[in-house]
């Protein structure tokens, strides 16, 4: 049985954002002529999540290091291998056969793919949290200094 061609998303801890960008653009256009939109929608989504969050990587937080490992080993590692083991298997089982609990390959697929993308979604939450928070502080305190009173009075 001929070997079925690894997906590169040639992604390293030196590349840039752009770089890891383009990389999993490239992914990404690799495998949507191979596979249907059940699994292509929940790739996207896992490629945006990643590229939302890029510039905010390495900015020394301990809680921003953590996360970071995660997505590059999800955009080095996890994704390309997920799919390059699915694209291995004969386009007719993929989807004719029963793998698993009489699921059939591509529907395992979504469900590995589903959890990768909400994961990435909680890991992009989780590094924008401290973020956030300042946000809605920044907005409490707007609230407090010019909706006040005397604030309004003087003006």
């Amino acid at each position: 049985m001929p070997e079925s061609p690894k997906l590169e998303s040639d992604i390293s801890a030196e590349m840039s954002s752009d770089q890891v960008a383009a990389s999993l653009d490239k992914l990404v256009s690799d495998v949507r002529p191979r596979v249907p939109a059940a699994i292509l929608t929940p790739v996207e989504s896992i490629r945006q999540s990643i590229v939302s969050i890029l510039p905010t990587m390495g900015k020394g937080n301990a809680t921003i290091d953590q996360n970071t490992y995660a997505i590059r080993q999800t955009a080095l590692e996890y994704l390309p291998q997920t799919l390059t083991r699915y694209l291995s298997l004969p386009p007719a089982y993929r989807n004719t056969f029963p793998v698993q609990d009489g699921k059939t390959a591509t529907q395992l697929l979504v469900e590995q793919l589903t959890l990768l993308d909400d994961t990435m979604k909680k890991v992009v939450a989780n590094v924008l949290a401290d973020d956030t928070q300042a946000l809605l502080a920044n907005g409490r305190f707007l609230s407090s200094k010019f909706q006040s009173e005397d604030f309004l009075k003087a003006v």
